[in-house]
């Protein structure tokens, strides 16, 4: 069973070096990750807070930062946020980051990775 998924953020975390960081791993989440924020005192007061609590518990890596925690998931840019938010939900409600489209022109149907990789890569 696969329980880790890769990633490129699509604007990249930018650490107190100026260094972008897009790359990363995002690991399933267990029951555990969903209960333990909510006796966070900063979801308490702010529920829309549990998201950074959340992604920080599950998000294994991006670039060389290891240490993932709800800092690090402030700083994202808003457009990573979403990112993160989008392959959450997709890799614990369908197991996967694919998505189904067609193509606009001749209606022709395929899958793309939206866990993103270089460009031309999907």
């Amino acid at each position: 069973m696969r329980t880790e998924f890769a990633f490129e953020l699509p604007r990249g975390y930018v650490d107190d070096s100026g260094v972008v960081h897009r790359s990363g791993v995002m690991r399933l989440a267990t029951a555990r990750d969903e209960l333990v924020p909510l006796r966070d005192d900063r979801v308490r007061e702010n529920a829309a807070y549990l998201t950074v609590v959340l992604l920080a518990r599950v998000v294994v890596r991006i670039g060389t930062v290891t240490d993932v925690h709800a800092g690090v998931v402030e700083n994202l840019f808003a457009s990573d946020l979403a990112f993160l938010q989008d392959m959450y939900r997709r890799v614990n409600s369908e197991g996967h980051t694919r998505a189904a489209v067609a193509c606009p022109e001749c209606g022709h149907g395929f899958s793309v990775d939206v866990a993103g990789g270089r460009l031309g890569e999907s």
